[in-house]
């Protein structure tokens, strides 16, 4: 029977009103070789009183500043001892409490497992699947036309798992799945829901820097001028998706 260590990381700061829900959905899963690691960036309104009720499930507590979110993520993948990694941060969810004992039974010793998102809004109100599906066969070049897969629903080999650039700010998240991905050999599709997300989070809020950001990623990736050209596709599918939506609604 495939049963590896999977290390669960939640990244947080001053978060005191999603952070439980975010660990029960961790602590609470069936599978239990599972490592849990909570590194929060020395929060100051009762997220870390939080953390501290559940500290006898989790393997690592790490308070203290930090550098933005992709250096606590950083000490996060350090400080993991499992075969596989996931980045579950605060405000989004496990999708359910069999979720990660699926996921390893769909298929042996993969370098990456992964499924698809359902996105909820800040109150916890769901907003349905991702615009982006996820791929039937995800590689390499499945990012060109935007991140076709949530950093939340992608479990990656440890050993393929390089560190997150700390010069993005934003999207160092795209350019870590996708070394991971040139990495890959076997990469298996679950073919379910893995993840619940919240959105709203730093990249929604400076959305412009975080295009800017994401445009630098796909060009040392793909080159300029094929991202030049994806973008315009991006655009088209971007347009007809809301025009779409749109017809639906009136």
């Amino acid at each position: 029977m495939f049963y590896p260590k999977l290390s669960v990381v939640t990244v947080v700061f001053n978060n005191v009103k999603d952070i439980e829900r975010t660990m029960l959905s961790v602590i609470n899963q069936t599978y239990h070789n599972l490592e849990y690691l909570v590194i929060d960036g020395a929060s100051t309104d009762g997220t870390l009183e939080v953390i501290k009720k559940y500290r006898e499930k989790i393997a690592v507590i790490r308070s203290e500043k930090d550098n933005g979110i992709y250096d606590a993520m950083n000490k996060g993948l350090q400080l993991a001892t499992g075969d596989y990694i996931l980045f579950m941060n605060s405000g989004d969810e496990i999708f359910a409490p069999d979720t990660v004992e699926r996921v390893f039974s769909t298929s042996a010793d993969a370098d990456i497992y992964y499924g698809e998102t359902e996105m909820y809004d800040e109150n916890w109100n769901s907003l349905g699947r991702r615009r982006h599906h996820a791929p039937e066969q995800l590689n390499y070049c499945s990012f060109r036309y935007g991140m076709s897969v949530s950093h939340q629903a992608i479990y990656i080999k440890r050993s393929i798992a390089s560190p997150y650039n700390p010069g993005y700010r934003l999207s160092a998240d795209i350019d870590w799945i996708l070394n991971a991905l040139k990495k890959a050999v076997k990469i298996t599709n679950t073919k379910m829901y893995t993840a619940k997300y919240m959105v709203g989070g730093m990249s929604k809020k400076k959305h412009r820097q975080s295009l800017a950001e994401r445009f630098r990623i796909f060009n040392q990736h793909y080159g300029l001028i094929p991202n030049l050209f994806n973008h315009l596709v991006m655009a088209g599918n971007l347009l007809f998706y809301y025009l779409k939506h749109r017809r639906t609604n009136d």
